[in-house]
């Protein structure tokens, strides 16, 4: 028998009609928006349903795709699929949780649209952010981040021939040519608004473990897997605080995915826009079974297959 992982892609994944289908078709999608909106005190099924220039605007981002995710995740649910585990990448952690008990929708909208205020405020435009790593070969991307002058540093290990780099722009763009030298394929500019996953936001994180002490967590209902320890977290406290590191600290995409593979998962869900993390499992592990869940069709392909 299977053991699944529902696992939610982060910020980046977010496109204008995700969800929307589920919206139309499925009542417990609807109620996922109406929930979500009078949480964020705005319109999240404009931004998410009609085009606009908000929906790639990190504060307004941020509570948009994890609306979508979760009025997703409860369609999934709705039809019988449940998860052994659960984990999400940076933004798709808040998904996992609500996935697992640990927030409520509206909860975690709260959180998430103050979380995206933080992070958008934590940095003056144009003084940071990212560049992906493109690589056929390991590279020492940490000591050659440590060796630029300036802030830079690597923000997510994504898998085998991906890293991303965050800091300073200056710094992050001499950090991409030296990787570019050491043999990295391609260094590709991220269209992201600030240098995420960077001590350059521990202000940011600081705030948001504040906040963080007004939301009432659970236990989770199974096992949730952190994005900083690469690790089950199952205590309420630990939670918060490592929500409150996160923002600031590397994002152990590969890791995790590793740790759930020894744990038994061998069916990987996505939930949400894209194929992201899919493509990271496959390239992590090409025997894990892989499935994407961003519309009714393949809801209902993957019903079919398990």
């Amino acid at each position: 028998m299977s053991r699944i992982a529902f696992i939610f892609p982060g910020q980046g994944a977010q496109c204008v009609g995700m969800a929307k289908a589920f919206y139309d078709s499925h009542e417990v999608s609807r109620d996922v928006f109406s929930e979500a909106s009078k949480a964020a005190g705005f319109s999240i099924e404009d931004i998410c349903f009609e085009e606009n220039d908000r929906i790639d605007q990190t504060r307004y981002t941020q509570p948009a795709l994890l609306t979508a995710e979760c009025a997703i995740l409860k369609a999934v649910e709705e039809s019988g699929i449940r998860a052994d585990m659960t984990a999400g990448l940076s933004l798709g952690e808040y998904s996992a949780l609500a996935a697992c008990g640990v927030f409520s929708v509206p909860e975690a909208v709260r959180i998430v649209c103050q979380r995206g205020i933080y992070m958008e405020e934590a940095v003056p435009p144009g003084e940071g952010g990212m560049t992906a790593i493109i690589s056929r070969k390991p590279l020492a991307a940490e000591e050659i981040c440590a060796s630029v002058e300036g802030q830079v540093s690597v923000a997510n290990y994504n898998c085998p021939g991906q890293q991303v780099i965050t800091g300073e722009t200056a710094a992050v763009a001499e950090a991409a040519k030296r990787l570019l030298a050491a043999g990295a394929m391609r260094a590709v500019p991220l269209n992201v608004s600030g240098p995420f996953h960077s001590p350059m936001l521990a202000e940011a994180g600081k705030k948001l473990r504040e906040l963080l002490e007004t939301a009432g967590l659970q236990r989770p209902s199974i096992p949730f897997v952190s994005n900083v320890t690469a690790g089950s977290v199952e205590e309420p406290e630990e939670i918060r605080d490592l929500l409150g590191r996160q923002v600031c600290s590397p994002v152990l995409w590969q890791q995790s995915v590793e740790y759930m593979l020894r744990e038994g998962i061998d069916t990987f869900v996505e939930i949400g826009p894209g194929r992201t993390l899919g493509n990271f499992v496959r390239k992590i592990d090409r025997s894990a079974r892989v499935f994407q869940v961003g519309t009714p069709e393949e809801l209902a392909k993957l019903k079919e297959e398990l």
